[in-house]
């Protein structure tokens, strides 16, 4: 009854930090995040530990589908170049420099767990940045490419994690069966999410009390990610396509009085997953600050500041290398003549703005949660504590600073 009565405490707080965020014009989760991380410090809160394969079906699933379900295919595929360098070429490179920096720091570190965190930390959440540039009124442009590559570094991020995840339970993970897998379960995660789309909107169709209509859109949301990773496919691909590709025929078989009430209850739904994502992170703090002493927790807040510092310059550094070398080629030939077009040339006040949007947010948090804690007998992630101090340190270093 307790831990109920403060997380209900704490959602209202939440709700009362979100007006005070829209009144000062920052992200409602940068305010979140700093109550979260009060709330390890408060005396006599309840410690809560979540259970690990709950953490990403339960933060991730709707939150990915809610911001895939608005997004433009049409703008994606205008834009899939630097889409595609954001989702996978700026997160293969702070991956690389977050496992570098904390094997440093730390050399007991296995490397499969150091490339973990660096997964953990790769992927930006959009929904922070967006939330101040709409207010900017930037160009329509760097919104669709931000809020596209949201959609797809989790996954790219997430799949780097789950093979360190299982490197560090195996020992070894072989190179020459990587790549053959991640092919297979991309196709089969697209084809799952194709399939689960034309089936559930189907049978949404049929429904005709907005109560009952809302429900089955949640439990299907959880269905398609459960049975993604029943069969060994990727949740986060299959439930980026599954919304894509039903939003697409969403408005045409669902009348209007359905989907208008379900907008504002996914809307409630998503504000509520991430208040409890960064509650359940103070709870999970509030557990490791009474089993480490002061020297250790020096060692981890230190240990914090430079991933934060590395995964915020590892991404700038890509955005703007990539941007200057697309301008380059977009260069006047020495004839006069007009150079190539290339989809990737941001100007460099452009690139500046994608650069520093690198807020991480609740995609961080869920995979930090989802390590194994080892509590069913079973062998917790090496430096579990750590990794989960840091990751909350650069959620709320980036929302707080860049935000």
């Amino acid at each position: 009854m307790r831990v109920f009565e403060v997380v209900i405490a704490l959602l209202v707080g939440g709700a009362m930090l979100a007006a005070l965020a829209r009144r000062i014009g920052a992200p409602y989760p940068a305010l979140v995040a700093l109550a979260g991380a009060a709330l390890a410090l408060i005396p006599g809160v309840p410690t809560l530990v979540l259970d690990p394969e709950l953490a990403l079906a339960l933060f991730v699933a709707p939150v990915l589908l809610d911001a895939a379900f608005d997004s433009s295919p049409r703008d994606l595929r205008a834009n899939w170049r630097p889409v595609a360098s954001l989702a996978l070429g700026a997160v293969a490179l702070t991956i690389v420099v977050v496992a570098v920096v904390a094997h440093a720091l730390v050399p007991a570190m296995p490397w499969a767990a150091a490339i973990a965190l660096g997964a953990i930390v790769a992927p930006p959440d959009a929904a922070a940045a967006t939330t101040v540039l709409k207010a900017l009124r930037p160009p329509h442009r760097l919104l669709v490419i931000l809020e596209g590559e949201s959609l797809f570094n989790d996954a790219s991020a997430l799949l780097v994690y789950r093979l360190a995840v299982a490197a560090t339970a195996t020992g070894f993970i072989s190179g020459w069966s990587v790549v053959p897998m991640l092919v297979v379960v991309t196709l089969g995660s697209v084809v799952l999410g194709l399939v689960l789309a034309r089936l559930l909107i189907a049978v949404n169709s049929r429904i005709s009390d907005v109560a009952t209509a809302v429900v089955f859109q949640f439990c299907g949301t959880f269905l398609v990610w459960i049975l993604a990773e029943q069969l060994h496919l990727s949740g986060i691909i299959t439930v980026v396509v599954f919304a894509m590709a039903a939003s697409r025929s969403a408005a045409e078989r669902i009348p209007a009085r359905i989907r208008i009430p379900s907008y504002a209850v996914w809307e409630v739904a998503v504000f509520v997953l991430n208040v409890l994502a960064f509650i359940l992170v103070g709870f999970q703090l509030k557990s490791i600050s009474e089993r480490v002493t002061g020297a250790t927790g020096a060692r981890y807040a230190a240990v914090a500041a430079a991933v934060c510092v590395a995964a915020i310059v590892a991404r700038i550094a890509w955005v703007t290398g990539a941007a200057a070398f697309s301008r380059w080629r977009c260069r006047p030939r020495d004839d006069g003549t007009p150079g190539p077009r290339d989809a990737v040339a941001l100007t460099s006040r452009g690139a500046a703005v994608v650069g520093w949007c690198g807020m991480r947010g609740t995609v961080t948090l869920a995979a930090a949660l989802a390590l194994p804690a080892g509590g069913d007998g079973s062998t917790p992630f090496p430096y579990r504590d750590l990794i989960l101090v840091t990751a909350f340190g650069v959620v709320l270093g980036t929302l707080v600073v860049q935000g």
